[in-house]
């Protein structure tokens, strides 16, 4: 039960009248008077919307339908996994516990290739030795201090026939809650980009930008993600600011482009605030994973990244997050990779 204040616009019913009056004043005085008594009903009808009355009104709030949220992904020679939560409502906590209570447990999820299916095992990181949270925190792609500081639940397999392999596609059935969630992916085989460089942004001496030159392929329909790691700064690949594109606009062209530096989540690194947040710094050593992925798993991170982008501007349309989960929320989606290396020099 949510109450707050009310207060009725209020418009005076009755129709004042000013008594006309013969005055033996010049014009001057006349008309300034006639002002001063204009300002004075300004300030009464002021006054009577202010001091109207207020009155309290209980709106009883209905809980909004819970839905099941999907995270999942496969990449080649990886096996799939999937992160299974629920939605919460607007008013509900927002904590540590409410975080670990979103997590479906004991759902019944399995994936196909087309020529088999395995069903995933569910695992937690706080039960897992130490040393496996580096693996797990790189295959979901979250931080290491977010797994040791929240910890995760997922499902995932290590039978090796399940794992992914470029050109094929893989479906999801998720089981859970008496719901029944499905979804398919393909793996892409990968575009290789044709060359990445650096080079300092105007203004600044050591900071600038990763650039990439890319032969987009025909037909229409290419799309792409791209994440980086600064190696010795960065514990994972983390997307880039603006980490998906497609060829709607450069289809079949050879095309140069940069890419901002995508920063962590909840990071207190210096290099993560300030002008130059967004550039790699000349001496880094950058990896860069750069992905094709289909166009339904291009839908949803492009229109996540544009509500992300807005979130908090009241001047933003309303942007509707895009999923390929039939009975749910959220994205399975499969990963064509490649990979590179680059010192960071002008």
């Amino acid at each position: 039960m949510k109450s707050f204040k009310y207060n009725p616009f209020f418009i005076p019913s009755q129709i004042f009248d000013i008594n006309r009056r013969t005055y033996s004043l010049t014009l001057d005085v006349w008309l300034g008077k006639l002002i001063v008594n204009r300002k004075s009903l300004l300030i009464v009808l002021i006054s009577l919307f202010l001091f109207s009355c207020e009155k309290n009104i209980d709106i009883d709030l209905p809980d909004a339908e819970r839905k099941l949220v999907v995270e999942g992904s496969i990449e080649p020679g990886l096996p799939p996994f999937v992160i299974l939560s629920k939605t919460e409502g607007y008013f509900a906590p927002v904590d540590i516990n409410s975080f670990k209570n979103s997590f479906i447990h004991n759902a019944v999820i399995n994936v196909s290739n087309g020529t088999s299916t395995v069903q995933l095992s569910e695992i937690c990181t706080d039960q897992l030795d130490s040393n496996m949270l580096p693996l797990i925190a790189s295959l979901i792609g979250v931080s290491l201090q977010s797994v040791n500081s929240f910890g995760f639940c997922l499902y995932t397999t290590l039978d090796p026939t399940m794992f992914g392999e470029e050109g094929k596609t893989y479906s999801v059935v998720i089981e859970a809650e008496g719901k029944t969630l499905t979804s398919t992916t393909t793996i892409p085989v990968p575009v290789v980009m044709d060359s990445y460089w650096y080079k300092d942004q105007p203004g600044f001496d050591d900071y600038g930008y990763l650039w990439f030159r890319l032969k987009d392929p025909q037909p229409l329909g290419s799309a792409y993600r791209m994440y980086t790691q600064r190696i010795g700064k960065d514990d994972r690949f983390i997307p880039a600011n603006g980490s998906v594109f497609d060829d709607n606009f450069f289809n079949g062209l050879d095309f140069e482009a940069f890419i901002f530096r995508g920063t962590e989540r909840g990071s207190n690194s210096p290099d993560d605030f300030g002008d130059t947040r967004s550039y790699f710094k000349q001496g880094d050593t950058i990896a860069i994973k750069f992905c094709t992925i289909d166009q339904p798993h291009f839908q949803f991170w492009n229109t996540f990244e544009i509500a992300a982008f807005n979130s908090g501007n009241p001047f933003a349309a309303p942007a509707t997050i895009k999923t390929n989960i039939e009975g749910g929320l959220g994205v399975w989606g499969g990963y064509g990779v490649s990979y590179d290396t680059i010192v960071a020099v002008d």
